[in-house]
């Protein structure tokens, strides 16, 4: 358990002069609870794309006084619990907050774990906001849970945008049909293989190789010794971070001779071009970016703030549904949980991505795959936007 901050109640034996002062103390926050991995192997990940996104926000709205609400301004307290990267610490988590009492539940790191906590939320009555999360469940849940709201996209929109890219290198005459496939066995990566078969042979793809791995596996060199025996025209990992890091490791050190290279969650990580530099020229992965000054600035603030670099996918949509989010409150004027959900479903929000509509508890325009280009992770695909760059070819590892 980590907790940056601790409200300590009094005894039912305390006096009620200090009593009085407790609750004025509490009165005076707002308290919003932060689940995430600071440990285990979901824990890179998250300390690239999910705290650093609640610190700058904390930061920039207490910066100018708190949360505008109709009791008065009211500064951001984060109460944050450490899920150790377990789907069960996850739910122990949430329901400590709620035993907090916190007024709202930001959310959770991981599709797997956002997927675990739905019941716990819907059950305790808090909005669940989910980022981190892909998943093709979208509108089972969302019937079935009429808080919870999805911003980040299904499952097969990933999936056929990655192919539809692939495919229309080969229409070209660019790339051959031969794919090698992997998958991470978490729900994430599963989800995806299971979504992408299809559509790759719909798209008259040939699948030479299709491997499934366990979450945390140290050693994945037999899975690229024998994707690359199967000698493919293109590869594709739906990856977590750990593994895509692992994965493009082992296709230097194999020379792995693709036209496309594609892996999922990771590659848009700043950490993953200080580690493999000019190789990672033209590879793709989830995500993406469209420049704009408001995410110039965006990136500026993020450094400055958390002293780490925002990535080049999640972290200006995290931002963006927290700008949501902030507008929801102040136009509420209350952490009423009922009034919140009803105006996300109401209202569409302006933020550094463009509008963000979820009035159908489910986002309606964000990036799927994004190509390294010159130094920037540039949106090669995507969901109700248009413009994008063109994809280029993999030019081997050097």
């Amino acid at each position: 358990m980590n907790r940056r901050s601790v409200i300590k109640l009094v005894g039912a034996t305390a006096l009620s002069a200090p009593f009085i002062r407790v609750a004025r103390a509490q009165d005076a926050t707002v308290k919003i609870g932060v689940v995430g991995p600071r440990t285990g192997l979901m824990a890179s990940g998250a300390a690239v794309t999910h705290f650093p996104q609640f610190k700058l926000w904390e930061h920039e709205v207490n910066a100018r006084g708190g949360l505008k609400l109709k009791s008065g301004q009211k500064k951001v307290e984060l109460i944050e619990y450490d899920d150790r990267s377990q789907p069960g610490e996850t739910i122990k988590a949430v329901e400590r907050l709620a035993a907090d009492k916190v007024d709202f539940i930001m959310p959770i790191y991981g599709t797997g774990y956002n997927l675990a906590v739905a019941p716990v939320f819907d059950k305790l009555g808090y909005p669940q906001v989910t980022q981190a999360a892909v998943t093709d469940q979208i509108d089972t849940l969302t019937k079935r849970y009429p808080r919870l709201f999805i911003v980040q996209g299904s499952t097969t929109s990933y999936a056929s945008s990655a192919v539809g890219v692939l495919k229309t290198l080969k229409d070209e005459g660019k790339i051959g049909n031969k794919v090698a496939v992997v998958n991470v066995a978490d729900a994430f990566g599963i989800e995806l293989a299971n979504a992408g078969r299809p559509i790759f042979q719909k798209s008259g793809f040939e699948i030479v190789y299709d491997k499934s791995y366990p979450l945390g596996t140290q050693d994945l060199a037999p899975v690229m010794k024998s994707a690359k025996a199967a000698n493919p025209d293109a590869f594709v990992a739906w990856s977590y971070p750990p593994d895509t890091f692992g994965l493009a490791e082992l296709a230097k050190v194999e020379d792995l001779n693709v036209k496309a290279y594609y892996s999922a969650v990771a590659v848009a990580f700043p950490a993953f071009k200080k580690k493999f530099g000019s190789a990672i020229e033209n590879v793709l992965g989830c995500g993406g970016i469209q420049d704009s000054a408001e995410i110039r600035d965006f990136y500026k603030r993020h450094k400055e703030i958390t002293g780490v670099d925002a990535d080049y996918w999640a972290s200006p949509v995290y931002y963006s549904m927290l700008q949501m989010l902030t507008q929801t409150f102040e136009s509420v004027g209350a952490m009423d949980r009922e009034a919140i959900t009803a105006h996300l479903k109401s209202h569409t929000f302006k933020t550094i991505i463009g509008e963000m509509d979820v009035r159908k508890q489910k986002l309606t325009r964000y990036w799927t795959v994004g190509q390294w280009q010159e130094g920037t992770f540039q949106a090669v695909a995507g969901v109700g936007f248009t413009d994008f760059k063109p994809v280029r070819l993999k030019t081997g590892w050097a």
